[in-house]
């Protein structure tokens, strides 16, 4: 399977094409819709999430719900295009409007300045555009289908915020608790912790600064044996950091105990096996995260990934205005003071992405009852 988006924060619309799904695969646009609602909620959100509601449309390769086998094509429009036309349309701009949102005083911590060097930009807004973690609201529509086709499998993909600038949660939590991480106003399971963590936040936005934190990604029911160790890119961990740190923000990733390990000697890292005529191997520690030799090996997927602080900050940084070469204040826009929640719902996609196509890769299957009946077979 491969998925290809485009499209631009100020843009008409956000599009995917998703080639590779079988055909037969039931499409819930309902639970897509409410992927998308939960990436825009969470505390610390901007002004731009007042403006869209989005809402996903499917414009081709899929017949009275269920997929045909042909590329599906997904849509997400922006709202906010209706006050960017003028300087966004795909035609001919107004110069005026173009100059009014032109942004040469370059953002730190954003693609600004590299990309206008790397493309020849005189004009930021031509990078930041596509750069924009906007982009993740399709990856999140399309990730949702991922996530319909692992789950026709029995394979489940929860999280929660972990960590939210530096207040921590410490606690352990079964699967089947992290669903109510999607009932708080943080993503956290920790109420005390939570409202800590809130404080913080608030306390940042009123000073014009920003927060990161850390999400724990959880995937339940995939089978042993999927990724292989056989080359570089057929590794399934590899696979998932490569996935996590292409979203926005990303600046680390950690599978299992992760830097952890390094402090600590063997017998207390690795996972001792063991075997019972019911169960078949097992391990009763699962310090991997389901993961060995670039292959799920039958328990857990466990994924950390580490989210900078937004780097638009209302207070500003210093810069140099890539114009006149002179020192300034960096460009603001509307922005988060964080989107620690939208990044979780986000990763559970982006794992859904990679573990469905490491799924496909190896059962194939024309139809979802061939890839049912295949994946059934496994040990």
């Amino acid at each position: 399977m491969r998925i290809t988006t485009a499209g631009e924060s100020h843009g008409k619309a956000l599009v995917a094409i998703i080639e590779g799904l079988p055909a037969h695969l039931k499409i819930d646009v309902e639970q897509i819709n409410g992927a998308l609602a939960l990436r825009q909620s969470g505390f610390g959100r901007g002004g731009r999430q007042k403006i869209e509601r989005d809402r996903v449309e499917i414009l081709a390769g899929v017949r009275n719900g269920e997929t045909l086998g042909s590329p599906v094509a997904l849509c997400v429009y922006n709202k906010d295009f209706e006050n960017w036309q003028n300087s966004m349309s795909a035609t001919a701009c107004d110069e005026k409007s173009m100059l009014e949102k032109r942004i040469t005083r370059v953002r730190p911590g954003h693609a600004d300045l590299t990309g206008m060097l790397k493309f020849a930009q005189t004009d930021a807004r031509n990078v930041l555009e596509r750069a924009s973690a906007r982009e993740t609201a399709i990856r999140v529509a399309a990730g949702e289908i991922y996530r319909q086709y692992l789950l026709t499998l029995g394979v489940e993909i929860g999280g929660y915020v972990q960590e939210v600038c530096g207040i921590k949660d410490t606690g352990r939590y079964a699967f089947n608790e992290l669903a109510n991480a999607k009932t708080t106003g943080l993503g956290m399971l920790d109420s005390d912790v939570e409202r800590r963590a809130e404080e913080k936040i608030a306390d940042l936005k009123r000073s014009g600064d920003t927060a990161g934190g850390v999400v724990e990604i959880r995937v339940k029911g995939l089978k042993s044996g999927f990724g292989s160790m056989m080359t570089y890119s057929e590794k399934l961990d590899a696979q998932l950091a490569g996935a996590l740190m292409s979203i926005q923000a990303v600046k680390g990733v950690e599978i299992g105990d992760g830097f952890s390990v390094a402090e600590r000697s063997g017998k207390d890292v690795h996972d001792e096996i063991l075997y019972d005529s019911q169960k078949g191997f097992y391990r009763e520690t699962n310090r991997a995260g389901g993961l060995e030799g670039g292959m799920s090996n039958g328990e857990e997927l466990v994924l950390r990934l580490a989210m900078k602080p937004i780097p638009t900050l209302m207070q500003g940084l210093k810069t140099v205005d890539f114009a006149t070469k002179e020192p300034c204040t960096a460009a603001s826009e509307r922005s988060d003071v964080c989107a620690i929640f939208a990044m979780e719902i986000i990763a559970e996609c982006v794992v859904a992405e990679t573990v469905a196509n490491a799924v496909q890769r190896r059962l194939g299957g024309d139809t979802m009852q061939e890839v049912l009946e295949r994946y059934q077979r496994l040990p």
